[in-house]
């Protein structure tokens, strides 16, 4: 469990494929914290370290599946990812609660500067009956982009805005997104279970 609160951007310092998965080295802060076994949120997908190496680097798996629905098949030596690890039960809920188990991909379609922030927005295919169960965007309501909570504003049945302040822009892989550029998308748990009661 997360909450969408992203404590690094860092480097991915090695992408090794085999048997259609995928190893990704990562190079972060608080490398040397890490346990195996731990889990560990990259671009909002929740993924376990399988190997810590004792320089700041730590390795975790993605299987077929994780990168046919995310972003880290497109991953290349090089490339920042947003990193969280897993909410302390005790602690605050900054975000919103993100399992990280991401849904589908979107792609930047538009970036506005407006006073000091940016309105980036987002697009992605509907599929008509996972968007009856709840994998929409409500206006003001809760999105995981990347792994970042965030509020939604022009909520559409294909498409969401997100507003990204300046803090958020500079510690967050936010700042390399370009129009075309692909993200994780995560749809808000709790309209998940509503939709499927709602639908009973």
């Amino acid at each position: 469990m997360f909450s969408g609160i992203v404590e690094e951007a860092a480097r991915v310092t090695e992408v090794s494929r085999h048997d259609g998965n995928v190893d990704l080295r990562v190079s972060c802060s608080f490398a040397d914290e890490l346990r195996i076994d731990q889990s560990v949120a990259h671009n909002g997908v929740c993924l376990t370290v399988v190997a810590l190496h004792g320089d700041g680097t730590y390795t975790v798996t993605a299987i077929q599946e994780t990168l046919d629905r995310s972003n880290l098949g497109d991953i290349e030596a090089g490339d920042e990812v947003n990193l969280e690890r897993s909410m302390v039960m005790n602690g605050r809920l900054d975000g919103h609660i993100v399992q990280g188990h991401v849904d589908t991909t979107a792609v930047c379609e538009s970036i506005e500067e407006v006073e000091g922030s940016r309105y980036y927005k987002f697009v992605y295919d509907v599929d008509r009956e996972m968007a009856r169960e709840g994998y929409v965007t409500v206006e003001k309501g809760s999105v995981t982009v990347n792994g970042v909570s965030l509020t939604v504003c022009d909520s559409r049945p294909d498409s969401f805005r997100v507003a990204i302040i300046p803090y958020t822009f500079e510690h967050t892989n936010f700042k390399g997104i370009r129009v075309g550029t692909k993200v994780n998308i995560e749809f808000d748990i709790i309209g998940k279970y509503i939709a499927r009661i709602s639908g009973i």
